[in-house]
């Protein structure tokens, strides 16, 4: 079974100076894609030296894109993602594998607390992982994870829906657990990044952060985010016609308004959901 591993890399000239030799030790016969995503400094010679296989791009694309490029471009059976900045160790690989040998279609490499970026990433992490928790029925160690082993042709089969952006883990996560693919996770510690500290701001996290949220409910069950929201406004309608039928004997235009809302978002939900069975439908 051919393995290719693929490093979406942008400015990691030092983290692929560490990480590729190491990579080559563990897996002298995989292929080894990087995907130069409009670095400016030596990433590109840097990986083609050490005998990588380079996908350049005259400009930033993001992360996600870098990923469906590799992806596409992979001759492997088998996909392995990793960020080439260092953090990932290499000899975590084949324990990825063999879990995908005992009938998995993906197996995450799960990080623990200290190896988040922060205090406020950790804390996101863990909120994203409970959130999906919640949301598949099934156990997320770590939703956000880039390091993780896939099976290449169902993979694919979810490059449609993956963002360009830095959310690609997400996506790809929850349109495995929602086309019934087994997903696996193997905890693993992670290093400090080599070069530049992270590529993400905070306050584009912050929306990101919201956008990931929605994104997490949509792609996997949209209702059981708009029935509960649903809900909420119907019973805070409820409350408010009693206060006001007992307190002035009327009911009034809030009343209704919320009455209406709360049809509106469940019905919206019902919709959105049919909108996501198709999206998932094989032929």
């Amino acid at each position: 079974m051919k393995i290719s591993v693929i490093l979406p890399a942008k400015n990691e000239a030092e983290g692929l100076r560490r990480t590729l030799p190491a990579l080559f030790r563990v897996l002298p016969d995989a292929e080894v894609i990087v995907v130069d995503d409009g670095s400016t400094d030596e990433t590109a010679e840097v990986a083609r030296a050490a005998g990588a296989k380079v996908l350049g791009s005259p400009y930033s694309m993001g992360n996600g894109a870098a990923i469906k490029r590799g992806a596409r471009a992979a001759q492997g059976e088998t996909l392995v993602f990793m960020d080439a900045d260092g953090q990932h160790d290499p000899g975590d690989i084949p324990g990825l594998l063999a879990r995908l040998d005992e009938g998995f279609d993906m197996v995450v490499a799960a990080r623990d607390g200290s190896g988040q970026a922060s205090v406020g990433r950790s804390f996101a992490n863990g909120l994203y992982n409970r959130l999906a928790t919640w949301m598949t029925g099934h156990a997320i160690k770590d939703l956000t994870s880039g390091f993780r082993a896939v099976n290449a042709t169902k993979f694919r089969d979810f490059l449609h829906l993956l963002p360009n952006g830095f959310s690609y883990p997400t996506t790809c996560t929850m349109a495995f657990f929602r086309s019934a693919y087994p997903v696996a996770y193997v905890p693993v510690q992670v290093a400090r990044r080599v070069g530049q500290n992270s590529h993400i701001r905070p306050l584009r996290d912050g929306v990101r952060f919201l956008l990931i949220i929605f994104k997490i409910a949509t792609l996997y069950s949209p209702l059981k985010l708009f029935a509960p929201t649903a809900v909420a406004f119907f019973l805070t309608g409820l409350s408010y016609y009693a206060y006001t039928y007992i307190t002035m004997n009327r009911f009034t235009n809030m009343s209704t308004l919320l009455f209406s809302a709360a049809v509106i978002i469940f019905l919206i939900g019902l919709v959105s959901e049919q909108i996501t069975s198709l999206t998932y439908r094989r032929e």
